[in-house]
């Protein structure tokens, strides 16, 4: 089940958090201090998957962008690996290379979110459906 997900620059700012599980606002900036700190000290040779208190975090690199998903121990790492980028697909496709920016103001991003996941479907079906809950596009 994931717990979390985060979208965090290279400098280490939060622009996209999205919590699965009650946590404190409080605990939520320690957690992804840690959380960030984690991912962005490793070089780029090291594995993606980190076993982290008691769950496992599933991070990639995209540009300055890092993704860090935060899975309790049972999930599949692989299956949450391809998610990730299955999701970066869809916003790619969505904004035409989506940056940083886009990202800070895209108001269905957890609709693309839940949509990737929940259906596991291809980033054409999910593009479509993003679209289609979008009122602001043509």
């Amino acid at each position: 089940m994931i717990k979390f997900f985060l979208m965090v620059n290279k400098q280490g700012q939060t622009r996209l958090s999205k919590y699965y599980e009650h946590v404190e606002i409080n605990k939520r900036t320690l957690l992804e201090t840690e959380v960030i700190k984690s991912c962005l000290s490793r070089s780029s040779e090291q594995c993606s998957f980190i076993e982290y208190k008691d769950f496992k975090l599933i991070y990639r690199q995209y540009a300055a962008l890092f993704i860090v998903v935060g899975v309790n121990d049972t999930e599949n790492e692989m299956a949450i690996y391809e998610f990730i980028h299955n999701f970066v697909e869809v916003l790619d496709e969505y904004f035409s290379r989506v940056s940083e920016l886009d990202v800070s103001f895209f108001s269905a991003v957890s609709q693309v979110f839940r949509s990737t996941w929940q259906r596991q479907a291809s980033p054409d079906q999910v593009l479509v459906l993003a679209l289609e809950d979008d009122p602001t596009s043509v």
